[in-house]
């Protein structure tokens, strides 16, 4: 027994450049902007800014009630994607590996197509058909509504990129997470 501490090895190990990925600094992304997943959140803010802006521009009635769901999808969905945009692009994802970032992904852009199919619905089903065509009503409901469709295929292509990745393009889960290669 006196001999047994001799035979531990209590040598550390520290990492190449002597700092943690978590503590690294922070560095802005340019490859994950030029990805189709930084893409696709670009025209989500672009095209969704739109969307909420033409409807705050319009007059709304008393009759157009549906328009407060439009604006709140438009506006929440709009504010968060900018929040998991700053997260991507700032590659602060690896920093906060306690999050499931994958699955996050997954089911953020699945909640927002499900959400602006039903915000393009109530907005496409405003359009009034018999009002004026070139009227400041009659256009900004239909850009609206455009926009709305675009956002929510744009979303739904998301959220296809996301399940590929988050399944690893043929692996199952457990093995994309054990290679590490289960990023959004």
């Amino acid at each position: 027994m006196a001999d047994f501490p001799d035979k531990i090895n209590t040598q550390t190990s520290t990492s190449s450049s002597g700092v943690s990925s978590r503590f690294a600094p922070v560095t802005v992304d340019i490859r994950f902007l030029k990805s189709s997943v930084g893409i696709l959140m670009l025209v989500e803010l672009a095209f969704g800014l739109l969307v909420w802006a033409l409807i705050a521009g319009s007059r709304i009635s008393r009759g157009d009630a549906a328009f407060g769901w439009v604006i709140f999808v438009a506006v929440t969905l709009w504010i968060l994607t900018i929040v998991i945009f700053v997260f991507y692009m700032l590659r602060l994802t690896p920093k906060l590996p306690m999050v499931p970032w994958a699955h996050l992904c997954l089911y953020f852009n699945l909640g927002a197509t499900v959400l602006y199919l039903t915000a393009f619905i109530t907005n496409a089903s405003s359009v009034d058909p018999t009002s004026l065509k070139g009227t400041y009503r009659y256009n900004n409901r239909a850009a609206a509504a455009f926009f709305a469709g675009v956002v929510m295929i744009s979303y739904g292509i998301s959220t296809f990129l996301c399940f590929l990745s988050m399944r690893g393009q043929g692996s199952n889960a457990a093995t994309s997470q054990a290679t590490g290669s289960n990023s959004a």
